[in-house]
């Protein structure tokens, strides 16, 4: 390793830098799959924006200086990468070039460049001569370049094409223009770690890792590349240094291997044990390719509403973590940085993270394997519209993902689509088919938040970014209670985001809070407090609805930090420094939950219930007659508006839906804020069940005579029912009643519709 690290610095010092020490990210980028026989490609590049999309017309393929320098690995519009373009420039083709020579010790190898993550599509050229393309911002690639190098300098092209606003492509979080609401500075062409490995004529190419608690031992299956003959696979494992398990197999191409273990250590959350695994291929008496990995002793089971590890119900206390830097975007400036973050996290109370419209890097999944923090993996799906032509190239990415990362004992569940709707319904299926296919260790949601669409779905979720944390707590208490999981809309109202299972199934609430705290310029969730206890008192309200319902196995809160202009995280953006007081965060966050008491009243699964005989006591568009007209105002009305006594004669008078841009929009709303007014009555009648069926953007609150009943934030873009039976039982009155409502826009379109239904 020493001589490997000599040769390293005097290869890096030829391409122009001076010391190792300045090389960016000189760690190598996969500890789970690591050869000692590796040189980091990170550092200075050539660069150049290619504005004509005539580079190999120009013969950028070969021997062409570009304009311009970049540091690798980060993306132009980064601070890191030396030019800062941030969101100035809309790059879509854009082109890198270095030189390189092939160390002794590789001499002789086969040698295979790999690249950690390119913004979209890539070609690699080595010498003129191209190595391979690949299609995906998020996956790993790699090409075996062997005969195309020569002696002495050798020289990597790489094109980039990146069109994120052909909606042909997903883009997460990456803004089309310039940052706005939550989505931020773009990231284009290398944002992740570029190195060459040198590999045996025949070496271990994938490796899937399973392990088995129960039996204490491990299953391995390795695929091998290359036609050696009298290949032999062998795979040890070692606990604290010392030899706890092997197995070998005779044979090519691809081997099983089942490693009982002398030594059992479990890996659960807050208490990791990773075990050291040593991967040999030999040919007869020689040894021609040897792997480091390294594996985590755990198993995740569903047992009704609860995801048990290791047979044990820990509560998901999860963080939204979007994987933004201020200096470098979707790269990390250093690898301490990334577990700084876990660090961070587990400060405040949490035990994992959402990793939010974003792959993250190996090396944050193994600060994570290190530091028993449990993360679902999720796919930056956002900016992509679904058209059937692209869907393979999806497909072929989130394979590459699952790949990859399934290995990792951190990874608790996997998440590929995020707020998706009806669009979706195709591709979320099959990728989740395709998820359960590749790793069916995890569970798996094919959506977060919105649209569910898995007639048998093995777990659910919702956001809910309520401000209320009493109306946040009595929700969710009810429609998680043993009655149906949610009541059924009425089919006028369009699909349901949600279907009724047949059964109890784990659940959570996957996104909640997103308090707005020191916003200066920006915005956060609802209204901000106006002190620091006012936003404590909040904080607590919120995370103890979620820590005191016994039928919830996890929540995730919005958000670890700040990103650019959304001002909700729990430390600031650009120096990390908490924002409050991180020891009572924790106090309230890592509290013992009702989940974690293993009570036995919760069922297991739950009889049909009867639906509902929904009456309409207010109409949504889909009612016809039963819509009839809203007295309204866009100007802020007395505190008392919204009262039954409250006059509201000087307001005009408009049919819902109200709203701009949207073609079943009946009154036309372009102001920040819109308050509702109309009476309805009531026949005084035992009430059942009530809901809200509403379609909102954004925020928007409802009451019936001055009773809140119902308190949404953020948007959606289709009708949605939410039970409001205890609220309106405390608000109701037989004769006449008034409904008011307020619809507050923050960014984007602006809507608001909604029905209110009883069943007696």
């Amino acid at each position: 390793m020493k001589k490997h690290l000599i040769w390293m610095s005097a290869v890096l010092m030829a391409g122009g830098l001076t010391a190792l020490a300045e090389v960016p990210r000189p760690e190598h980028p996969r500890p789970d799959l690591c050869r000692e026989n590796w040189l980091t490609l990170n550092g200075e590049w050539q660069f150049e924006i290619d504005k004509a999309a005539d580079g190999e017309s120009r013969g950028l393929t070969y021997g062409k200086d570009l304009n311009s320098k970049i540091t690798v690995p980060f993306c132009p519009e980064s601070k890191l990468s030396g030019l800062g373009l941030g969101n100035s420039v809309k790059l879509k083709d854009v082109w890198y070039r270095r030189t390189f020579e092939v160390p002794p010790v590789m001499q002789g190898k086969r040698v295979r460049i790999h690249f950690g993550g390119v913004d979209y599509k890539s070609w690699v050229y080595i010498n003129g001569q191209l190595a391979g393309t690949h299609i995906g911002e998020s996956a790993a690639f790699t090409f075996d370049i062997t005969k195309l190098l020569k002696d002495g300098t050798n020289e990597v092209v790489v094109k980039v094409f990146d069109d994120m606003w052909s909606g042909l492509q997903p883009r997460g979080k990456q803004t089309p223009d310039n940052s706005d609401g939550c989505i931020y500075t773009r990231t284009t062409g290398i944002w992740q770690s570029v190195w060459l490995e040198a590999v045996g004529s025949s070496f271990v190419e994938n490796l899937a890792v399973v392990a088995d608690p129960d039996h204490s031992r491990v299953l391995i299956t390795a695929k091998i590349n290359g036609q050696d003959k009298d290949l032999k696979l062998t795979a040890e494992a070692f606990a604290d240094g010392k030899l706890a398990g092997s197995d070998s197999a005779v044979g090519p191409w691809q081997n099983t291997l089942v490693l009982n273990l002398n030594t059992k250590k479990l890996w659960e959350p807050g208490a990791p044990f990773l075990y050291d695994l040593k991967i040999t291929l030999s040919s007869g008496t020689t040894t021609i390719d040897t792997v480091k990995s390294y594996f985590g002793l755990r198993k995740l089971t569903i047992d009704g509403r609860k995801i048990l590890i290791n047979g044990k119900p820990f509560f998901q206390r999860l963080i939204l973590d979007q994987g933004f830097y201020p200096e470098g975007l979707w790269t990390a400036p250093s690898d301490a940085a990334l577990k700084k973050d876990i660090e961070m996290s587990l400060a405040c109370g949490y035990n994992g993270a959402r990793l939010h419209q974003k792959v993250f890097e190996p090396r944050f999944l193994y600060w994570a394997d290190k530091l028993g923090y449990m993360v679902w993996g999720e796919f930056p799906d956002w900016g992509y519209e679904f058209h059937p032509e692209s869907h393979a190239a999806c497909v072929n990415e989130w394979i590459e993902i699952l790949l990859r990362d399934r290995n990792h004992p951190a990874i608790v569940g996997w998440c590929p689509f995020n707020e998706e709707d009806q669009r979706a319904k195709e591709l979320s299926q099959m990728i989740w088919n395709v998820t359960k296919a590749v790793d069916p260790t995890r569970p798996a949601l094919e959506t977060s938040g919105w649209t569910h669409t898995l007639p048998n779905p093995e777990v659910l979720d919702a956001h809910d970014y309520e401000g209320s944390p009493g109306v946040l707590r009595n929700r969710w208490m009810e429609r998680l209670s043993v009655t149906p999981e949610d009541l059924p809309a009425p089919p006028r109202y369009g699909n349901r985001p949600t279907p009724t299972p047949s059964r109890i199934i784990p659940y959570m609430v996957s996104e909640i809070g997103g308090v707005a705290w020191a916003v200066d310029g920006g915005w956060g969730y609802g209204e901000a407090p106006k002190k620091l206890e006012e936003f404590y008192t909040r904080y607590q309200g919120t995370i103890d609805a979620m820590l005191d319902n016994p039928h919830l196995f996890g929540f995730c809160y919005t958000q670890l930090t700040d990103v650019e202009q959304e001002r909700n995280g729990l430390y600031f953006y650009n120096d990390r420094k908490p924002k409050f007081d991180v020891a009572r965060l924790h106090a309230i966050t890592a509290r013992q939950a009702a989940y974690e008491r293993d009570d036995p009243s919760i069922p297991q699964s739950v009889a049909p219930q009867p639906k509902p005989a929904w009456k309409v006591l207010v109409g949504a568009v889909q009612d016809g007659d039963l819509s009839s007209p809203y007295a309204y105002t866009t100007e802020k009305p007395a505190d008392t508006w919204t009262g039954e006594s409250f006059d509201d004669h000087t307001w005009k008078t408009g049919r819902a839906p109200f709203g701009h841009g949207t073609l079943n929009v009946r009154t036309d709303w372009t102001t920040p804020d819109i308050y509702l007014r109309k009476k309805f009555d009531y026949d005084g009648s035992t009430l059942k069940h009530a809901a809200v069926v509403i379609n909102y953007d954004e925020d928007t609150e409802v009451y019936v005579n001055g009773k809140m009943i119902l308190s949404v934030a953020g948007y959606i873009t289709y009708y949605r029912l939410y039970s409001v039976t205890e609220a309106l039982q405390k608000a109701l009155k037989k004769g006449s009643n008034t409904i008011t409502v307020h619809t507050h826009q923050v960014v984007g379109g602006q809507y608001i519709d909604l029905a209110l239904l009883v069943d007696n």
